[in-house]
């Protein structure tokens, strides 16, 4: 007995010396941890307001109501319109920069520079916008609900600019034209060549415009040293228990999966039901899907991301992310606990539409579910079928795949394009921490991987959880000071490029 109790003694006292080695382990790791460093405090960043004739300008484009949808209008299309806008509100720019057009409505600009050995660097954009619930281009100034004034007046007040496009994407697009504008005006010429690239159908795929311009460039043998398209943000403090303002720069963008499950059974008449029917099989693979998610784990733009912000949030946070060898299980539950960040770290399940018989009393003999996955990079559209061949297994089904792209490759942080990226942010807000960031949405950016391996997704705008809100909602709008430093953002991009 008493050899017993020696047993046990010497294993606690073993378990005791374990656990607390791993926990100084931790806690020097965590002090010790190469997290960013942090330059300068958070600072209020100085105020930039655009000349009359900039907002004029970019509310011009806004009254001009480019609804992807229109592109094919035969009578009054937008699009023509918006085509001869610019030229008309930048004759600068369009006298000394080379301007074509691809496929219709795709507009490049291309600024040449001293070097033509160099790579040139693109800008990108778009200038088609989603659209408007309850909008009759019949009545344009009819007051809708939710929108302070109507959604394409481009109206100017309270500080703002309203409107359908005013972040997404209209005012990045002028706010480039505007930055060249500017270089122009002062007789800048640029280190290498720049271009600058206007999709037209980015809302509704990018197959007809951002393709087409990628393969142009890819048909000139045209390498870039960067690509600049939309994605992230500047996410004001508070951000995941962030202290700072934290630029988002989208190094890589998830992929999709939209598959549509057909469910068979028994049909009939419902006065005699079958034990089991088809749409009760397909209710019990919904709930199969929901409950069996794919794995979650970190991907290199989220590690990184942690990396970059761990240290300006609380101790706690940063243990976790310093000792992912110990805490990784325990950081992504706590990123799973949000729809916003379980995105982050899952490909994604949304079970999206069903579809049973067309009567109240009729039995379908096959029913249908329709299932969207966004996928990871790391993840595949074939691993994500043969996923759901796994759930469904068991049942009589038919899978068939809907539509599907696959992740984006991951750009690197550590090149000259990102850098120019971290060096013109600090300079118009100081103290902001520069991360990259995996983007949820598509965007046209996957298009031009085929001509760049470094292909970032930044707007470089300070925006409220309100204000993001806004994007593809009612009341749209931007300040004018995120207009304002946006224009200076890509000026200063541009002329310090080397």
């Amino acid at each position: 007995m008493k050899k017993r109790k020696k047993i046990i003694g010497i294993f606690a006292g073993a378990t005791a010396a374990t656990l607390l080695t791993v926990c100084l382990t931790a806690i020097i790791r965590t002090a010790t941890y190469p997290f960013a460093k942090l330059a300068g405090p958070d600072g209020t960043p100085d105020p930039i307001r655009p000349s009359d004739r900039a907002v004029e300008r970019l509310a011009g484009g806004i009254r001009i109501p480019t609804v992807s949808q229109a592109v094919d209008a035969r009578e009054n299309n937008p699009f023509d319109a918006f085509k001869a806008y610019l030229p008309a509100a930048y004759p600068e720019v369009y006298k000394h920069l080379d301007s074509m057009t691809v496929n219709r409505y795709g507009l490049l600009l291309h600024w040449r520079g001293r070097d033509p050995s160099l790579r040139p660097i693109l800008f990108c954009s778009h200038y088609d916008v989603v659209p408007v619930m309850n909008y009759d281009p019949a009545t344009p100034d009819a007051p809708l609900p939710g929108w302070d004034y109507p959604p394409f007046s481009g109206a100017v007040a309270d500080g703002r600019i309203y409107g359908r496009g005013t972040l997404d994407m209209k005012g990045m697009l002028f706010s480039i034209l505007e930055a060249a504008d500017a270089l122009l005006e002062k007789g800048f010429r640029p280190e290498r060549d720049v271009w600058i690239a206007f999709g037209f159908d980015e809302e509704i795929g990018g197959t007809e415009g951002a393709l087409h311009i990628a393969r142009y460039f890819k048909q000139q043998h045209i390498v870039f040293d960067a690509v600049y398209d939309e994605g992230g943000i500047i996410a004001a403090p508070g951000l995941a228990g962030i202290r700072r303002s934290v630029a988002l720069v989208g190094t890589a963008e998830k992929g999709f999966s939209t598959l549509r499950i057909t469910v068979y059974g028994q049909g009939g008449h419902s006065s005699m039901p079958p034990a089991r029917g088809s749409l009760v099989d397909a209710a019990e693979i919904i709930v199969r899907l929901n409950e069996r998610q794919l794995p979650a784990h970190l991907t290199a733009p989220v590690a990184t991301f942690l990396d970059r912000i761990g240290g300006s949030m609380g101790f706690v946070q940063r243990m976790a992310i310093a000792n992912r060898w110990l805490l990784e299980s325990r950081l992504l539950r706590s990123f799973e606990k949000q729809p916003a960040t379980a995105a982050l770290v899952r490909t994604t399940t949304a079970v999206t539409m069903s579809r049973g018989s067309d009567a109240p009393n009729v039995l379908a003999s096959e029913a249908e579910v329709t299932v969207n996955f966004r996928l990871l990079p790391g993840n595949t559209t074939g691993q994500v079928r043969e996923h759901v061949e796994a759930v469904c297994e068991g049942y009589r089904t038919r899978i068939e795949e809907l539509s599907a792209r696959e992740p984006s490759h991951i750009s690197p942080d550590d090149v000259h394009g990102f850098e120019m990226i971290c060096n013109t942010v600090a300079g118009l807000y100081p103290g902001t921490v520069v991360t990259p960031y995996l983007t949820l949405g598509g965007t046209d950016a996957y298009k031009y991987e085929s001509v760049s391996p470094n292909v970032f997704r930044f707007m470089p705008v300070l925006l409220t959880d309100r204000e993001r809100e806004t994007i593809h909602n009612e009341n749209e709008s931007i300040s004018l000071e995120n207009y304002g430093r946006m224009i200076a953002y890509f000026r200063n991009l541009i002329e310090n490029y080397r």
